[in-house]
């Protein structure tokens, strides 16, 4: 692996100006913003601050190329921070469909970490007051390969089982 890495290019993308920042820009409009193709694109703690994920989900396939891969951390639960630049909280499965089959990944894994202890606050609504909360993660990631290009794609054509697979909805 160490041999590998020698090669290895890093290109930084921000939004704003900073170390290691190489191309300056919005992720939403990256395909516009960065040159050539990619092996892998990497992201943590970014994808709760875009207004539309799906968006970037879409321009990091078109930099990728076919057998990249992407590695997305993000939060779950987490406090609201960055403000008003906070949009969304991601679940592994969230993560699935936004990088899904229909968009040419596979899934490699995808997983919820570090576990987080919760109870509501005596300010909860009545029924809800000091109840522990459960499953509550700090992060979820995924690992995502390329498998194909698919050439003008749109979320609406792509439909539920092509992005949620074959999850089913709970019984009731």
């Amino acid at each position: 692996m160490r041999g590998r890495l020698r090669h290895a290019q890093y290109v930084g993308f921000d939004y704003h100006p900073g170390p290691n920042v190489d191309v300056v820009g919005d992720a939403h409009r990256l395909s516009d913003l960065v040159e050539g193709r990619f092996d892998v694109v990497y992201s943590t703690a970014v994808f709760e601050h875009l207004a539309m994920p799906w968006v970037v989900a879409e321009e990091i396939a078109r930099v990728l190329k076919p057998g990249g891969l992407v590695f997305v951390e993000t939060h779950f639960s987490f406090s609201s921070h960055e403000r008003p630049w906070h949009f969304f909280q991601f679940s592994d499965m969230a993560l699935r469909a936004l990088f899904s089959p229909a968009l040419g990944f596979e899934c490699v894994e995808a997983a919820m970490q570090n576990p987080i202890v919760g109870r509501f606050s005596a300010f909860a609504d009545a029924y809800l007051r000091f109840q522990p909360v459960r499953a509550l993660y700090c992060h979820s990631n995924i690992v995502a390969r390329k498998v194909r290009d698919v050439p003008d794609f749109s979320w609406r054509d792509a439909g539920v089982k092509g992005v949620a697979g074959e999850a089913e909805y709970p019984a009731p």
